[in-house]
């Protein structure tokens, strides 16, 4: 194999945390344009191809976390952004509540891991510079949220 073609898929080396990254995206995305009921939403994507390589537990915080909370991660996320939250595109917008919700709920997590990982969501699933967008909106929350892990950094 070359080594032009073993970059050729850059999803094969996924982790399992990623993975449930990807499905609490999907499901944050159907309950943003459906307002279905989480339940349904979670029993949904168990059922998805692939969701066996991913952690379960991380995929259950982060969809149950996020929709439960979605008042208290706006608020953060509203005075940050230059538009109507309803402005954002689905995907932009449950990228950033993933985000929001990892920075305040999971410090063990490095908020640039915590970044990076909602900017490679928005890559995957968004329009063409959404991720930078959200990079820009996360950095700042990241300074709010977690301001001496973020000094530190510097």
């Amino acid at each position: 194999m070359s080594s032009q073609s073993q970059h050729a898929n850059p999803n094969k080396n996924r982790t399992p945390r990623h993975r449930a990254r990807e499905f609490a995206l999907q499901g944050l995305y159907q309950w943003l344009i459906n307002q279905e009921d989480a339940g349904a939403i979670d029993a949904h994507i168990r059922n998805a191809h692939g969701f066996e390589k991913a952690d379960a537990e991380h995929f259950d915080i982060l969809l149950h976390g996020t929709i439960r909370d979605a008042a208290a991660l706006r608020e953060v996320i509203v005075p940050l952004i230059d538009r109507s939250i309803d402005q954002l595109s689905p995907i932009e917008h449950a990228a950033l509540m993933i985000g929001a919700f990892e920075l305040k709920h999971h410090i063990e997590i490095p908020y640039k891991v915590v970044i990076n990982e909602a900017v490679e969501l928005t890559k995957s699933f968004g329009g063409i510079d959404g991720h930078k967008y959200v990079n820009g909106v996360l950095d700042k929350l990241a300074a709010k949220l977690r301001e001496p892990e973020v000094t530190a950094g510097r």
